[in-house]
């Protein structure tokens, strides 16, 4: 059995928009390397998606732990060549996952702050 309590329906016209543990989410598939990723459809509204959907892994082609060193070295502030060689990837790599990345925090944080209460 999946846990699927952290996940939400995506879809912007779904009544469930957002309601995590809401039981609304089946698994409908399973894709990817060893089919190790799943494939989420929405009950309410049928909407299917990836669970890396709004994730700064959606599409990604690395194996998730190699994508996660990359992050962690770019986080510490380790530059893009040596971050290119500590983890064998190529430098455009490095240099995508950061944009992806530093892309997804900013709409997190813009979506946050839209709904944190106003200082008075």
């Amino acid at each position: 059995m999946d846990d699927l309590s952290s996940f939400c329906c995506l879809n912007p016209v779904c009544s469930d928009l957002g309601k995590r543990g809401h039981g609304n989410l089946t698994v409908t598939a399973r894709y990817g390397p060893d089919k190790t990723r799943r494939m989420l459809r929405c009950r309410t509204c049928t909407a299917r998606f990836s669970e890396r959907k709004g994730t700064p892994l959606f599409d990604a082609r690395l194996p998730p732990d190699k994508a996660t060193a990359v992050l962690a070295h770019v986080a510490e502030g380790v530059g893009t060549r040596k971050t290119a060689r500590l983890t064998g990837v190529h430098t455009d790599t490095v240099t995508r996952y950061t944009r992806l990345a530093g892309d997804h925090a900013e709409a997190v944080h813009d979506e946050v702050v839209a709904f944190s209460p106003h200082d008075r």
